[in-house]
């Protein structure tokens, strides 16, 4: 008797599990914005470097002379160039997308401004396909609403990152799927990944709905 209320016991735990792991696999993904498809040149807007205080936010990411960077959602190259011209010939700049057509741009684009600290990256929509202990400082600028599963492209990036490198998010406050992303969330999915919060800025832009977010990995 004592046996069968054991085996009872046993298949409600299992059964518990089977229901919870169902519940979790249907579970709505969180809404995102379809990635942007059109010309590459918009980005490269005059005034550009002003509005987002471009080296500011280099300065904050610590990117200098010799540092290695990731511009993961490169698009144009609009942030790459910058990044390669900071980090001069002895540092490196990944142009990390998943559209072809932007790295054809961006390798195009080096080549015409003499850029040849940057290495253009097809990448996967969960894994940027950065080398190993390779980068010092990453950016996604208004690019985290439109990745498709954040939170393990999150953790595929860890292997990539040197000690101390720094992991800066630019977006806008939004749904997910109007071109912006809760900074509360992005928060949230950071910190699933393995990350952790360590400074949060709300320079760059003046209307004050966009936000720059910079995380380190956690403590081990």
């Amino acid at each position: 008797m004592l046996f069968a209320f054991q085996r009872r016991v046993v298949f409600a735990a299992l059964l518990a599990v089977g229901l919870a792991l169902a519940q979790d696999a249907s579970s709505p993904q969180r809404k995102t914005s379809t990635p942007y498809t059109g010309d590459l040149s918009i980005f490269d807007s005059p005034g550009r470097d002003d509005r987002l205080q471009v080296n500011r936010v280099m300065d904050i990411l610590g990117i200098g002379p010799g540092k290695n960077v990731a511009d993961i959602g490169a698009g144009s190259g609009w942030f790459t160039v910058r990044a390669a011209r900071r980090v001069t010939e002895t540092g490196k700049v990944y142009a990390v997308d998943i559209n072809a057509e932007a790295i054809r741009y961006i390798e195009d684009r080096a080549k015409k401004e003499h850029l040849s600290n940057v290495k253009a990256v097809l990448s996967k929509t969960d894994d940027a396909q950065i080398p190993a202990d390779a980068v010092d400082a990453v950016l996604l600028l208004k690019t985290y609403h439109e990745v498709e599963k954040p939170v393990v492209l999150l953790r595929n990036l860890r292997a990539s990152l040197r000690v101390g490198a720094k992991v800066g998010i630019i977006d806008r406050n939004g749904n997910g799927e109007n071109h912006g992303v809760a900074k509360d969330v992005v928060a949230r999915e950071a910190a699933e990944a393995g990350y952790e919060l360590i400074a949060q800025y709300d320079f760059v832009k003046g209307d004050k709905m966009d936000y720059f977010l910079v995380f380190a990995l956690k403590p081990q």
